[in-house]
């Protein structure tokens, strides 16, 4: 349906996405869902004014125009964070077409999304998230997934995060690991023992040489995908009779909860976890190094 978007409209939303990434910093990821976002709004809008829509049709655009996007959207069974979050991604992208266009984006930035509720992922039990760790066998791909979920559990990373890591990131000895996280903003995490024993026993069994490269090898030698991860997961779940919320982020968040529980700083996990903000009020506080690593020290039930 790209004959429904003139032309120039689509030149002029592809310099946008390109300019998210080497001007911005935000991710692919990120550029991509403001692609599907806007794509899914330019398409509803046009079928909406039963025309092709330009620059022109967005100067246009009327407040009631972008709430009969949202309730199609919603009609289609879009939950409200997913709206948030198109509405989001259309408001960045009107104000980026104001600024290079001149289009008008006053009526964008007069609709509001329904208020969404902020949800956590169930956390891993204690218990649970011990019995995960275990390798269930002595193959160097069981060694590689528990080792990849020892330092999701262990470090608080994200999956992307772990995944991103070469081998000389992680040595015998580490004390901190410096991850990537999102919008391409470094942060160093405390590494525990058991994370890096759990990493050499993988290095020890693997059948390539990890001194270069990624850290997470498949089986064929390339870099580990998430998706691989997820389906060992899903297996030990299984296996372990755990509920489907039993994910590898929720070993992520079992991290805070884990610490916060045993009196950890809510500052400090703040900066663990690479979270710009707790909540939509809270600032992000920088904590020192040395803190960091006496809060997972001290706290931490696998430390």
């Amino acid at each position: 349906m790209q004959h429904a978007i003139e032309p120039e409209l689509l030149a002029a939303r592809a310099a946008w996405l390109d300019a998210l990434v080497a001007v911005d910093g935000r991710s692919a990821a990120t550029a991509s869902a403001y692609e599907r976002d806007t794509r899914q709004f330019l398409l509803a809008l046009s079928e909406h004014l039963g025309e092709r829509v330009g620059l022109t049709q967005l100067s246009s655009l009327r407040p009631q125009d972008v709430r009969a996007f949202l309730a199609a959207r919603r009609r289609d069974g879009v939950s409200a964070r997913s709206l948030a979050r198109s509405l989001a991604a259309v408001r960045t992208f009107m104000a980026a077409m104001e600024r290079e266009h001149g289009v008008n984006a006053a009526p964008v930035r007069a609709v509001r999304a329904a208020r969404v509720s902020p949800t956590l992922p169930r956390p891993v039990a204690m218990a649970a998230a011990t019995e995960l760790l275990a390798p269930d066998g002595k193959d160097w791909v069981s060694l590689r997934d528990s080792a990849v979920l020892t330092l999701l559990y262990g470090a608080g990373l994200r999956i992307a995060e772990a995944l991103s890591l070469n081998a000389g990131d992680i040595v015998p000895g580490s004390r901190f690991v410096t991850v990537i996280g999102k919008g391409g903003k470094a942060r160093s995490v405390p590494i525990l023992p058991i994370v890096t024993e759990a990493i050499e026993r993988y290095r020890a069994a693997a059948p390539f040489a990890l001194t270069d490269g990624p850290l997470f090898l498949g089986e064929k030698g390339g870099r580990l995908s998430a998706r691989v991860v997820q389906r060992a997961m899903a297996q030990a779940r299984a296996a372990l009779a755990l509920p489907d919320s039993a994910t590898p982020h929720a070993l992520r968040h079992a991290f805070a909860t884990h610490i916060l529980k045993n009196g950890g700083d809510l500052r400090a996990i703040q900066a663990l976890l690479g979270h710009a903000r707790l909540s939509t009020t809270q600032i992000y506080t920088a904590v020192d190094a040395g803190q960091l690593a006496h809060t997972v020290r001290e706290c931490h039930p696998r430390a």
